[in-house]
């Protein structure tokens, strides 16, 4: 019983959201909030992977959003929406459950295929080099979408709302907060238990000694690509549930910024720790949040704080332990095993 404890707490804490907001207890502002901080979630627990447990440099993760969401967008548009490609959709809206986890499957998959493109100049690469060609890589991405005309080019893509509407027809339920929870216990899950398995234990040793993880026979190249698949992968379906979230879609909302905004998160929490990413990322939501009526400035807010955090405690606010190092008896409750 005790193994299931983590996804029995999940599952009801998704009922219980889902039924607060039915009743409307929580409005469709805070069903955003919520929303936001399961993406930011999925996007610094994925960022932490590569620039955490295997301590190199990435700094365009926004661009692996990017693709993720414009490819699971143009595949829900053209299945159940009007479009200027097909004409017609291809599937009736009573299709939109099943096809659209699909869709966010496809986004996450081009997404892993674009980290596939970046891994592999990182073989000899690492620090600031790396973080050269992943900055690099954002701003392809974010040039090559506002060039194609067919997507909206600069002004964006549309038509995902008609996946929503149609999910919702079918039963009338907050569909995107319950994919959106769904996601994030999907990519903590997957993570945690990579990175606690035989195979993902060679990560840490990359960070550790590269040369020295040769040594003892792990597969630096191999690893590097799963991670950065796996990481890239988990941003992309980060980016199509913040696409359908949101019904429309423009390449520079994952312009450097918005990867700048997922290294603070990862940063804040501490490098190598899943529960210091998901206690940031919602940290960091809710400070977004608070700073909002403050426009431009919060951009000024927000790095000084970043700077006290460096300056006082560097390591962040796990380091890198877990909830469960600090409280073992949490360990019951969110075993992965």
């Amino acid at each position: 019983m005790q193994k299931y404890s983590f996804t029995t707490a999940m599952i009801a804490s998704m009922i219980l959201l889902t039924a607060l907001a039915q009743l409307g207890v929580i409005n469709q502002y805070l069903q955003s909030v919520i929303m936001l901080m399961g993406i930011n979630i999925i996007l610094c627990s994925s960022l932490n992977l590569v620039n955490g447990y295997m301590g190199e440099f990435s700094c365009g993760h926004g661009g692996f959003m990017c693709v993720g969401a414009y490819a699971s967008s143009i595949v829900t548009v053209l299945l159940f929406s009007k479009n200027q490609i097909l004409g017609a959709p291809l599937l009736p809206g009573s299709m939109a459950l099943i096809a659209f986890p699909l869709a966010l499957a496809a986004g996450a998959a081009a997404a892993a295929v674009a980290g596939l493109i970046v891994a592999i100049p990182s073989f000899k690469t690492r620090g600031d080099y790396l973080a050269i060609i992943t900055l690099a890589a954002n701003y392809m991405v974010i040039s090559a979408i506002d060039n194609m005309e067919i997507i909206g080019g600069p002004r964006g893509f549309m038509g995902m709302n008609a996946t929503v509407h149609a999910m919702e027809a079918i039963l009338d339920v907050p569909w995107m907060l319950i994919w959106v929870i769904i996601g994030t216990i999907f990519s903590v899950w997957l993570l945690r238990r990579f990175v606690t398995s035989t195979l993902g234990k060679g990560v840490p040793a990359i960070c550790q000694d590269e040369i020295a993880a040769e040594i003892m026979s792990v597969d630096t190249n191999r690893m590097k690509l799963i991670a950065f698949m796996l990481s890239s992968g988990l941003a992309g379906l980060a980016g199509g549930l913040f696409a359908h979230m949101l019904g429309y879609v423009n390449p520079h909302s994952f312009d450097i910024m918005k990867s700048t905004e997922v290294m603070v998160m990862v940063y804040l929490g501490g490098m190598g720790s899943l529960s210091g990413a998901t206690l940031s990322a919602v940290l960091f939501t809710v400070l977004l949040e608070v700073l909002r009526p403050l426009e431009i400035w919060k951009w000024v807010v927000i790095p000084l704080l970043l700077i006290l955090l460096m300056q006082f405690r560097p390591e962040g606010i796990m380091g890198n332990k877990e909830l469960s190092d600090l409280f073992p008896k949490l360990r019951k409750y969110y075993s992965f095993k």
